[in-house]
C-alpha cells in the first residue's frame, strides 16, 4: 500500500473541525452508502477481516471507472466506518424520554386530532346542555313556580270568589272540598292533580255567577218536545220538552249537561228536560193555536245558586235530561 492508515474507528475531532475535510467526511459516508447498496458483497467479504484488502480494491476500482479518485484512506475509513455502523442511524430503544420526543416532533398532528377531539367533546356538552339539561331545567323550574306561586294564588282567589258569590250550603261544602283536595295535592308536589281540582274550583264558579232562563225551543223545523218508552218499563211513557238556556242579553249558553238514559255528560245549548204529561200536554197546546208557544219560560237559573228553579210544576222523579232525541 502507498500509504499507511492507522483506523481509529472515528474521525479525529480536529480532523472534522477543520475547513476542508468536509468533502473527505462525504467521501467516507458515500463510500459506506455504496457498501449498503451493495448488500451481498458487504455480507461475503466482511464475514473475513482477512479478506478486507481484496474488498478495499474492488471499491477502488469501483469509484475509477466512474471517475472518482478516492484516497486510500478515506475508503479504508469507510469501511471500517460500516463494519461499526457509523453513518447508520440505529433508533434509541424505547424509554419515557423517546415518547416524549416522538409526541413534541407530532405536535402539530397531535395538536390538531387533540383540537379536533376537543371540538366534539364541547359540541356534544353544548348540545346536552341546551336540549337536555336545559328544558330539564326549565320545567322543574315552572312547575315549582306553578306548586309554590301560581296554582295556590289561583287557588284563593277561585274560593273566595265562590264563596263571596253563593247562596246555598251546598255549594260552600263544594268550594272547600275542592279547595282542600287541592291544597293536599300541592303538599304531595303533584302540579297536575292540583290543576285539576283547580279547573273544578274555576267550573264551579262559573256555574254559581252563571245566570239564564230555561226556554222552550219554539222554531220552525225544530220539535219542541218528545217522549219516550223506558227499556225498562216499556208500559211507562216519559215526556221531554226541548229547552235552551238563554242569558239576560240573549245569547244562548252552552252548560254541562249530563243524561239520565246513559249517564254520560256533554257541554251542550240544547237538552231535553223530562216534565210531567200535564205540562208537556199544556205546552203542546200552546203550540198548536198558532205554532208559537207563548209561555216558554219553564225554569231559571239565578246567580249564586246551582240548581234551576221550575216555573212549572214538576213532581218528584221528574228534571232528568237527555242529550239525544
Amino acid at each position: 500500500m502507498a500509504d499507511t492508515v492507522t483506523v481509529t474507528g472515528q474521525p479525529a475531532p480536529e480532523a472534522l473541525a477543520r475547513p476542508g475535510k468536509l468533502d473527505e467526511l462525504m467521501l467516507s459516508m458515500d463510500v459506506v452508502d455504496t457498501l449498503r447498496h451493495q448488500e451481498s458483497l458487504v455480507t461475503r467479504e466482511l464475514d473475513d477481516d482477512r479478506r478486507e484488502q481484496e474488498l478495499l480494491d474492488r471499491l477502488r476500482s469501483m469509484y475509477k471507472s466512474q471517475g472518482i479518485d478516492v484516497p486510500e484512506r478515506i475508503l479504508i475509513e469507510g469501511v471500517r466506518g460500516m463494519k461499526e455502523s457509523r453513518f447508520v442511524y440505529t433508533p434509541p430503544p424505547p424509554s419515557m424520554g423517546v415518547k416524549l420526543a416522538k409526541i413534541w416532533v407530532n405536535r402539530g398532528r397531535i395538536g390538531s386530532v387533540a383540537g379536533v377531539l376537543i371540538g366534539l367533546m364541547a359540541a356534544a356538552w353544548l348540545g346536552y346542555s341546551l336540549l337536555v339539561e336545559r328544558p330539564a331545567r326549565l320545567a322543574q323550574e315552572r312547575t315549582r313556580v306553578e306548586l309554590t306561586q301560581t296554582i295556590p294564588a289561583s287557588l284563593d282567589q277561585v274560593r273566595a270568589d265562590v264563596l263571596a258569590d253563593a247562596k246555598a250550603d251546598e255549594v260552600n261544602q263544594k268550594a272547600e272540598q275542592l279547595y282542600a283536595d287541592a291544597q293536599s295535592a300541592l303538599k304531595a308536589g303533584d302540579a297536575a292533580a292540583a290543576k285539576a281540582r283547580l279547573s273544578a274550583l274555576e267550573a264551579l264558579r262559573a256555574d254559581v255567577r252563571s245566570t239564564y232562563q230555561l226556554l222552550v225551543v219554539s222554531r220552525p223545523g225544530e220539535r219542541s218536545g218528545v217522549f219516550r218508552v223506558p227499556d225498562r218499563n216499556p208500559g211507562a211513557q216519559n215526556y221531554y220538552l226541548i229547552v235552551e238556556p238563554v242569558a239576560p242579553d240573549g245569547k244562548v249558553l252552552s252548560i254541562p249537561v249530563t243524561s239520565e238514559e246513559d249517564s254520560k255528560s256533554a257541554v251542550t245549548n240544547k237538552w231535553g228536560v223530562r216534565v210531567s204529561k200535564q205540562v208537556y200536554d199544556a205546552v203542546g197546546r200552546d203550540k198548536q193555536d198558532d205554532g208559537i208557544i207563548q209561555n216558554r219560560r219553564i225554569g231559571e237559573k239565578k246567580r249564586g245558586d246551582l240548581a234551576v228553579q221550575w216555573t212549572v210544576p214538576m213532581p218528584a222523579g221528574t228534571g232528568g235530561a237527555i242529550l239525544n232525541w
